[in-house]
Formats: structure tokens, sequence, C-alpha cells
């Protein structure tokens, strides 16, 4: 099984798997470099997974379908203009072998899915969307904080060994923050380093993993101490509560410079 991670826009990623000769993809926003690879490659696409609605997941994927007759999948509480098969929590898609658990994962937006998968010889997949990124999460457009916590909490309770597919290089730019919530994290320190020399040779910093992200990620680590207290000093009448706590990291990150 093959993964790769097709570049599109300016820091996106559509992820794709390829299969003896056969392919999904993930969020095609745009159709031209999907259909660049599968050409390059000799390959037929056959699936297509979407996680939420916005355009630069989506925008490709008519046309995709429309010349592979590949069959699409996506979230059953979100309106989309193409045929889709709709999914919701504890359902599965199956391919190749692989079963995709389907999560839901509200927060970015109210209907956003993530696809959960073992793979045989390999370390578990996650395909997420715009809720977890590499030191990051998505922004808050549609759904709560108490949403997008409990959401990552579902990710956070996988294999910890679970290859965390993000559908953006955001990965320098979170961590710059997550240095400012936690200064004196050795792990987050050699993280940062690691993905500068990535980017620094213009390889993706993805896919991350879960167990990486759980040592660094303070979206994944506002119950720590030190990130209560992190929040605390940014909003100082941040109650105890997780969602309030969460909250108000999150408002911190959009705030950051």
């Amino acid at each position: 099984m093959n993964l790769y991670p097709l570049p599109a826009f300016s820091d996106n990623y559509i992820w794709l798997l390829h299969h003896e000769g056969l392919a999904l993809v993930v969020d095609p926003g745009d159709a031209a470099p999907v259909n660049a690879y599968l050409k390059a490659n000799k390959l037929q696409l056959d699936a297509i997974l979407v996680t939420h609605h916005h355009g630069d997941h989506t925008g490709g994927v008519a046309q995709l379908q429309a010349s592979w007759n590949a069959k699409v999948h996506g979230p059953a509480h979100e309106a989309m203009p193409f045929k889709y098969q709709a999914l919701k929590q504890g359902n599965t898609v199956e391919w190749q072998g692989l079963v995709f658990q389907t999560l839901d994962v509200p927060g970015h937006t109210a209907g956003h899915i993530a696809y959960w998968a073992e793979v045989p010889q390999q370390d578990p997949l996650l395909f997420c969307g715009d809720t977890l990124f590499s030191g990051g999460c998505g922004r808050l457009f549609e759904g709560t904080p108490a949403q997008m916590l409990h959401s990552l909490d579902q990710i956070a309770a996988l294999p910890h060994t679970t290859r965390v597919c993000c559908a953006h290089e955001y990965t320098l730019s979170n961590l710059k923050f997550a240095l400012a919530v936690e200064p004196h994290n050795e792990v987050l320190i050699d993280y940062v380093a690691h993905c500068q020399n990535l980017r620094a040779q213009q390889l993706p910093t993805l896919p991350g993993v879960l167990a990486k992200e759980l040592q660094i990620n303070p979206f994944l680590r506002t119950r720590l101490r030190s990130v209560i207290d992190a929040v605390q000093q940014f909003a100082p009448h941040t109650s105890q509560q997780d969602a309030d706590i969460f909250g108000n990291l999150r408002l911190w990150k959009n705030e950051f410079k």
C-alpha cells in the first residue's frame, strides 16, 4: 500500500493511496495534480474520500468523479454538490482490503468526518482533513470548543502508531505557537528542528505520528498543567472547565503572530 501527499494550492495536500494499479484520493480540492499523478503512474482512480465541504477539499471531486467513474464518500451532515455515499460515526468504507472507520469530528465544520484504518504490515492511517494538524488544530468555523475537544479526544484515543494525514502544511507555524505555550518542552524543541530541516529540503512534514502529536501538540495537551498555566496567563479569567481552557487556547492561536 503506497501513500503519497500531492501538493495543491499554496499549502494543501491531497492524500493518494494506491495498490495494484488502483488509487484512492482524499479531499481533492483540485483535479489537476491528481490526474497528472494518475497518468504518470498508470493508475486508475476508483475511490474518493471527502472529510468536509470546504472548496479547497472538494473543488476537484466532480471532475474526477466524471472522468474516472470513482465512487465518492463524504459526510452525512454536510451538503455537497455531487453524488456521494453519506457517512457518519460507525459507518465503514472498504477499499483494497482496508476497512476505513468513520469518525464524526465536528468543530472545524459542523459535519466534519475523519477516516481511520488499519493497514497490513504498516502503521494505521488517519485522514483527518482540517481537524488535527501537526502541532495544531483547525479553526472553529462552525463548531464549538467542546465539540472540537471531543473530536480531538476521539483521535487521541486511536492507536498511537497511527499516521496522521492532515490536509495542510501548517506545521512550522503551528510549532511556533506550540513553543509559546510550552517553551521548555524538550520533545517539542527537537521536533521543531526536525521539521525545519524537512522544509529546508522542500519535503513534507507529514504524515505525522499520533504518539509524537501527543507529546508536542498543545491542542492534545489541554489537560496538562503546563498548558493550563499558559492559557490562564493569556486569559486570566479562564475557568478550570476543559472546554473553556481549550477555547481560550484556540483564541490565543487565532491572535498569535
